[in-house]
């Protein structure tokens, strides 16, 4: 995984600001799930760095699932619009958005 998978997704976001992302990932061994709307990423179970230039999912993390939600995202009152994308649908998305 690069930087580039990180922004591509922050991107996505900009074209769709009426939606989240919940990415599900490995890093580092751990899972981590991180919120991305609007463009900006941030770990829902780590701390997130003030650096927006510092990538939250790192080149080493693994996708494991990516939840598309209504936004902004209500963990009481998900809104799901699909759930438990692999990263290869995600990214038949983004290439159809042109992101």
């Amino acid at each position: 995984m690069t930087e580039l998978i990180t922004k591509r997704l922050e991107k996505y976001t900009e074209k769709y600001p009426k939606e989240v992302l919940l990415v599900t990932a490995e890093i580092n061994g751990e899972e981590d799930e991180i919120a991305i709307f609007k463009g900006f990423s941030s770990s829902l179970m780590r701390s997130t760095a003030f650096d927006p230039d510092v990538p939250v999912l790192p080149d080493t993390a693994k996708i494991i699932s990516i939840d598309r939600l209504t936004g902004p995202y209500n963990p009481a009152n998900p809104q799901y619009i699909e759930r438990g994308l692999s990263w290869e649908t995600m990214q038949a998305l983004l290439l159809k958005c042109g992101v």
